[in-house]
């Protein structure tokens, strides 16, 4: 999610309650079509941990925070047990105009988590004015030349590398219209990737590249769904370019290890297809997923759920402060045991101001006043019971 501009999150718009049976059946395979330019002979190496890694997303939040109200996330994330962080490295923020870039603000982001021991995965998105196609009046259109995007990533890699930081995800939700306007375009994205993957590599040759976060739910008239998104990138060679697979399975009022057949997380291993099936036919077995975006917010319009039992046919738009804790817990043990879960982050860590019919502004694990919530202390009860 990217805060604070206001927007319909597809995933968090109960991707649980969207995603159907159809979607698995209307996912045949993806016909062959060319490699994506520059794709290598064999897949990158992947990237895999002894234990889970577990974050906290923050979205376009830090960069515009105060010293203190940056340190005062950024200690959550130590407090919880994270050793991660997911932050946008938005283009359109570090380059408005064509020209010089602007990293200042970005700078005591990094500076400030490496000084607390916690890895950035790096979000590289969103197109400023003067680099859109014609037409488009808002950074989630792709870059009209994505040559000009891989330059940005480039130059965010040679200023970030000296400082710790290795790990790069590029765009957001590409399946989605959210995020790719005016359409989802699976060629397109992956000439981005491609182009971006190796400009980043130029750079930084181990560096972890994460394709672009997927979307959940069945994106009727608003996207492509995951599966079928994956399948066309897998067809273009774009998860030969990767280290890992993002994906944001928000499943409430699911829980995460519910067998459901609505339930998102489903989708990595456990259904067929699944994103690992998918993966292995196309040469990449055990490529790992990073789930990089999942939660539930404790505001919004109608009456919440608090247990993911409800009346057929209603889907709640929120939960309670302690169902929104029983899915921390219950979301950090089931990627913890699952295999091709490498990587989890939950969003976010405090709510930020806005209308309370507006469900994405009640995400954090802290009220707008720094209240904590049940779920802070489940979530870090939860990382702190994970293997060591």
């Amino acid at each position: 999610m990217r805060r604070p501009t206001p927007r319909t999150h597809a995933a968090g718009a109960l991707a649980a309650s969207l995603l159907t049976v159809s979607l698995l059946a209307g996912c045949a395979a993806a016909p062959a079509a060319p490699a994506a330019p520059g794709a290598p002979a064999a897949p990158v190496k992947q990237v895999r941990h002894a234990r889970l890694q577990v974050g906290i997303a923050y979205g376009d939040v830090l960069p515009f925070l105060s010293g203190s109200g940056l340190a005062a996330e950024l200690d959550d994330a130590n407090y919880v047990g994270a050793t991660w962080i997911r932050a946008d490295l938005a283009w359109d923020d570090v380059q408005p105009t064509p020209g010089k870039y602007s990293w200042t603000r970005f700078d005591k982001v990094v500076s400030a988590a490496r000084a607390r021991h916690l890895n950035v995965l790096a979000l590289l998105a969103y197109t400023p004015a003067f680099a859109r196609p014609r037409g488009c009046d808002t950074d989630k259109c792709g870059p009209a030349n994505p040559a000009a995007f891989a330059a940005f990533a480039a130059a965010a890699v040679r200023r970030y590398a000296p400082m710790g930081v290795h790990d790069w995800e590029i765009w957001n939700e590409p399946n989605s219209s959210n995020f790719w306007q005016p359409s989802p375009d699976p060629a397109a994205y992956a000439r981005l990737v491609s182009l971006t993957a190796a400009a980043i590599r130029s750079v930084q040759p181990k560096a972890t590249i994460v394709l672009g976060s997927m979307a959940a739910g069945k994106l009727t008239g608003i996207g492509i769904p995951a599966l079928r998104f994956l399948q066309q990138l897998c067809a273009l060679g774009v998860n030969k370019l990767v280290n890992a697979i993002g994906w944001h399975p928000y499943s409430y009022p699911l829980l995460p290890n519910s067998p459901n057949v609505h339930n998102p997380w489903n989708l990595i291993s456990a259904d067929s297809p699944s994103f690992e099936s998918i993966l292995a036919k196309a040469g990449t077995p055990n490529l790992p997923v990073w789930i990089t975006e999942y939660g539930a917010p404790t505001g919004g319009p109608g009456r919440p759920a608090s247990s993911p039992h409800h009346a057929k046919g209603v889907f709640p738009a929120w939960v309670t402060p302690a169902f929104q804790a029983r899915l921390a817990w219950v979301a950090v043990a089931t990627a913890e045991a699952n295999p091709d879960i490498g990587a989890f982050f939950w969003y976010t860590d405090r709510d930020t101001p806005g209308p309370a019919d507006q469900r994405i502004n009640f995400f954090g694990l802290r009220t707008v006043s720094g209240q904590p919530k049940p779920a802070l202390t489940e979530f870090r009860d939860a990382v702190r019971r994970l293997p060591r």
